[in-house]
C-alpha cells in the first residue's frame, strides 16, 4: 500500500504501478438502515456534500416485518424495495463489496479491485448471519420442520410450519451470540402460540423456548410483564440452553447447558417444529480489518460513535461495538449522533459534545395478535418510555403502531432523513 495515493477528481483508470483511488468526501459502507439514514441526514445537514455508498445488493429489506410475514399477517413482498428506489438523490451508489480497509491512507478496497479514498468514513454494513455455525442448520433450513424468520426466503416456510403443526413440540431457540432484534425469537413464538390457541390446537402442542441467556429479557420490568404471557400459552422456558447441533432426520436439537458462559453439560430435545435464531457475528471483512475490536466489531466510543483510533471514522447499526441491543430503533437514535458529529468535524475540526448516544433501544414485543408490550431502554437497561402510560402492559394500540405506523415511519421518515 505504500505506492497507493489518492486522486480527488472523478473516476480514473488506475495504472498498475500507482493505483489511484476514486475520492469522496463521505464514504458510507452499507446501504441498509444505518447507511441510507446517515446519507439522507448528511444531505440535510450539509450543503451539497459529496457522498457515496458502497452496497452490493439490489434489494433493501425492512426486516422487522419478517416476524409478521412468518405469522401470516403480511405478504413478504411488502418488506422490500429496490435499492435504486430508496437510495438518496445525488448520492453515488457503488455496487460492489468491500474487502479491505486501509485507514492510515483513508482508503477502502473493493472486490472488483477498485480503491476509494475518503475524508470521512461511515461503517454500517449490518450483522452477519452465521447459518453454518450450527451443524445441521444450513443444509436443512426450510425443510423437515426447521424454519427461521431471519431470512426473507424462509418466512413462507415459517408460516407453513405454524399452519401445519397440530400436535407435538414447537421449539424456539435463542443463541449465545449477539443477534439483531433481541425480542424476535419470542415475538414469533408468541404469535405462533396465539395462532394455535385461536385454532384450538395449543392444548396439543408443547411450546418450548430455549435461550442461552440467563433471563427471559434484560429489562426487569419487561421480564416481569412477560410472565403472564408465558403462562397464558403454557410455554416451557429453558434458560442457559445453547443450541449447538441439529439432527434433522431424527428431529432432535442438541444443546450445551451453560454455566458462567461455558458449557457444563449436554441435552437433546425432540421437536416437531424448530424455529432457529441463528448465531450472528460481525461481518468477516470487518473482523479481519484494522477497525475491529477484540471481538470483531467496529471499535467505537459508545457515546460519540467515533472510532477509538481513527477520528474520521464512525459506525452505526449492528456492526458497531456499542454494548446495546441491535435494533432499528437504535439506528434511529444513532444516526443523528453520527451525522451531527460528522458535520461538526467537517466544519469545526472536532466533534460536538451535544451529540451523545445513550444506548437507546426499543423492542416492540408482539405477544399475540393485537397485543404488544413496548420496551424502550438505555445502556443500563433502564426504561426510557416515549409514551405517558405503563408500557409494560399489553396494548392493542401499540400492536397497530408496530404493524401499521412504524413501516411508514421507516420508508418515508428514517430513510428520507426525517426521523
Amino acid at each position: 500500500m505504500e505506492n497507493l495515493r489518492t486522486y480527488t477528481g472523478k473516476n480514473v483508470k488506475p495504472d498498475k504501478a500507482r493505483p489511484y483511488a476514486n475520492h469522496h468526501q463521505f464514504l458510507i459502507i452499507g446501504g441498509g438502515t444505518g447507511g441510507i439514514t446517515a446519507a439522507a441526514q448528511l444531505k440535510k445537514k450539509l450543503k451539497k456534500p459529496d457522498i457515496a455508498i458502497i452496497e452490493p445488493s439490489d434489494v433493501h429489506y425492512y426486516q422487522p416485518m419478517w416476524t409478521f410475514n412468518g405469522a401470516g399477517v403480511f405478504d413478504k413482498e411488502k418488506s422490500k424495495k429496490l435499492m435504486k428506489d430508496i437510495m438518496p438523490n445525488d448520492v453515488a451508489w457503488i455496487k460492489d463489496y468491500v474487502v479491505a480497509f486501509h485507514p492510515e491512507q483513508n482508503i477502502v478496497e473493493t472486490e472488483c479491485g477498485t480503491f476509494y479514498s475518503y475524508e470521512f468514513l461511515v461503517v454500517a454494513p449490518g450483522i452477519q448471519v452465521d447459518w453454518d455455525a450450527i451443524p445441521g442448520l444450513a443444509e436443512n433450513i426450510g425443510t423437515k420442520g426447521i424454519c427461521s424468520i431471519y431470512a426473507y426466503n424462509q418466512v413462507d416456510y415459517v408460516h407453513e410450519c405454524i399452519h401445519m403443526l397440530k400436535e407435538g413440540r414447537a421449539l424456539f431457540t435463542q443463541p449465545n451470540t449477539k443477534f439483531k432484534c433481541g425480542g424476535a425469537p419470542q415475538k414469533i413464538m408468541y404469535l405462533s402460540s396465539d395462532s394455535w390457541k385461536n385454532s384450538g390446537a395449543l392444548h396439543d402442542i408443547d411450546v418450548t423456548f430455549t435461550s442461552a441467556g440467563s433471563v427471559i429479557f434484560g429489562v426487569p420490568e419487561i421480564a416481569e410483564a412477560l410472565q403472564p404471557v408465558i403462562k397464558r400459552y403454557g410455554i416451557d422456558v429453558k434458560l442457559l440452553h445453547n443450541l449447538k447441533e441439529i439432527k434433522a432426520d431424527e428431529k432432535i436439537a442438541v444443546y450445551d447447558i451453560m454455566k458462567d458462559g461455558k458449557p457444563v453439560d449436554e441435552m437433546e430435545i425432540e421437536y416437531d417444529m424448530l424455529h432457529v435464531t441463528p448465531p450472528m457475528s460481525s461481518p468477516d471483512f470487518i473482523k479481519n480489518s484494522p477497525l475491529a475490536d477484540s471481538e470483531g466489531w467496529v471499535d467505537v466510543d459508545k457515546h460519540s460513535l467515533q472510532h477509538k483510533k481513527y477520528p474520521n471514522i464512525f459506525s452505526l447499526g449492528d456492526a458497531g461495538s456499542t454494548p446495546n441491543a441491535k435494533t432499528g430503533a437504535a439506528v434511529r437514535k444513532q444516526a443523528p449522533v453520527v451525522t451531527g458529529n460528522l458535520a461538526s468535524l467537517q466544519k469545526e475540526g472536532k466533534i460536538d459534545e451535544n451529540f451523545i448516544y445513550d444506548g437507546y433501544g426499543s423492542c416492540p414485543l408482539i405477544t399475540g395478535y393485537n397485543k404488544l408490550i413496548l420496551a424502550e431502554f438505555d445502556y443500563e437497561n433502564k426504561m426510557t418510555p416515549s409514551f405517558p402510560f405503563n408500557q409494560a402492559k399489553e396494548r392493542r394500540s401499540m400492536y397497530h403502531m408496530k404493524k401499521d405506523l412504524l413501516p411508514m415511519i421507516y420508508w418515508q421518515g428514517m430513510l428520507k432523513g426525517r426521523a
